[in-house]
């Protein structure tokens, strides 16, 4: 439908629309001047009502991929709340009652993973610049005991081995709806694989930044990725159009090299960790800082942050080899977890809630065994041995269900699961 098509009506509700998006986004000025020239009365109250409507047309679209449909077994969306549950008993396993259930091997150190939003995918990455996507329910089938021996293209857990970075690949991350990966290296490149198709190789859409990349990360919403180098200054790319933006103040910035970031679940803020040893808290809308936690782990570098999923709380690590809860809205420690490695590590490695929220794991890299703590109040559980030869590069858990992946410098990423009668 054209404007000169629309009724009078349509089109002060399509302003109406346009206005109350405009509040939303924070650009009260430029919504009262669109307000005073097309003469919309009543006032509109701040809605993301267009944002939605525009997805869905999105989505009709002909020419668009159809949006990875979630698995109906994704886990309850309970999360920690200090407020209420302190006392919890929780239900899901703690560290020690996982095992390995896969373990694929790279020509050189593992250093990275990501785990897609459904939980159906993951996917590893190694300095000898291959990535490789697995399948779930493949590696689970072909670990049970009644699996057959026979490996066919069918049932290999290894769906496809993406190859298109000339150098280590440093970054990775799923797509939240349509079977896309981001990936970053040191050969500070950017790159977005289709991975839909069997065939593909290499990437569909490429960014060229002049440092290496350290870490990559897509909005909830898909349509923007945070890209962090090894320079200070972060970066929000468009994913349709690749135009980069960055905080118009300087001062925002960090004054390190940056570690990681993650949004909030709503999107409407995220964080970021660097080797000054701050953690920085960022409006999602403005791309302004709203919050610096300075010496968050004692001037050590920081060298992961996790948001809990109701957004009040962040999960992160240091190299002073402390795992700490912070309370957003005060901006203070709640909990410290202690008892995990030296004092100075000298790897990045993180922290992460498992998919419940009820533990906290990290790698103890002079053990080379997995710490978990319970999350509420810091009780240490049984250490698990990880069974790698070399140190524990990354960690990542399931967002839905009770299995992790360690990647490490042995060149093999482990897939972790714990099987009960249920699943």
């Amino acid at each position: 439908m054209s404007l000169a098509t629309m009724t009078i009506r349509e089109k002060d509700q399509m302003y109406r629309l346009i206005i109350s998006q405009l509040l939303h986004d924070g650009y009260h000025e430029v919504a009262q001047q669109l307000s005073k020239i097309v003469c919309v009365v009543p006032d509109c109250p701040p809605s993301d009502r267009l944002q939605k409507v525009v997805q869905l047309g999105l989505r009709a679209e002909p020419d668009r991929h159809a949006p990875i449909s979630i698995s109906d077994t994704v886990a309850p969306a309970t999360s920690i709340d200090l407020d209420f549950d302190t006392e919890v008993q929780s239900q899901a396993p703690e560290a020690a009652q996982y095992e390995t259930c896969y373990v694929t091997a790279h020509k050189g150190p593992c250093r990275v993973a990501a785990w897609s939003k459904d939980g159906q995918l993951i996917a590893t990455g190694s300095s000898d610049a291959s990535i490789k996507i697995l399948d779930v329910e493949r590696m689970l089938a072909k670990s049970a005991a009644s699996a057959p021996t026979t490996d066919t293209v069918e049932s290999h857990p290894v769906i496809r081995t993406l190859y298109d970075h000339v150098d280590d690949i440093t970054a990775l991350d799923f797509h939240p709806s349509w079977p896309i990966l981001v990936s970053g290296g040191k050969d500070c490149t950017v790159k977005l694989f289709d991975f839909s198709k069997s065939t593909v190789k290499k990437s569909a859409k490429s960014i060229q930044e002049v440092s290496p990349i350290r870490f990559t990360t897509f909005h909830p919403c898909g349509d923007f990725l945070l890209v962090a180098t090894e320079h200070p200054t972060l970066r929000l790319y468009d994913v349709n159009t690749a135009q980069c933006f960055v905080s118009c103040h300087p001062n925002d910035q960090h004054k390190g090299m940056l570690n990681m970031m993650e949004y909030s679940p709503l999107g409407n803020m995220y964080a970021s960790c660097s080797n000054d040893g701050a953690i920085k808290l960022w409006d999602g809308v403005s791309n302004r800082c709203i919050n610096t936690l300075k010496d968050a782990h004692g001037g050590s570098p920081v060298c992961s942050v996790r948001f809990s999923r109701n957004g009040k709380y962040v999960l992160s690590s240091g190299k002073d080899s402390l795992v700490k809860l912070w309370e957003i809205g005060t901006s203070r420690t709640l909990i410290t977890y202690t008892g995990a490695g030296s004092e100075h590590m000298k790897t990045t490695t993180q922290a992460v809630f498992n998919h419940t929220e009820d533990y906290v794991f990290f790698p103890d890299e002079k053990t080379l065994s997995l710490c978990c703590w319970d999350s509420r109040n810091a009780e240490r559980n049984k250490l698990l041995s990880l069974g790698h030869n070399n140190v524990v590069s990354c960690i990542i858990h399931s967002p839905t269900g009770p299995g992790f992946v360690t990647c490490s410098d042995d060149f093999r990423a482990r897939f972790w699961y714990h099987r009960t009668d249920a699943n």
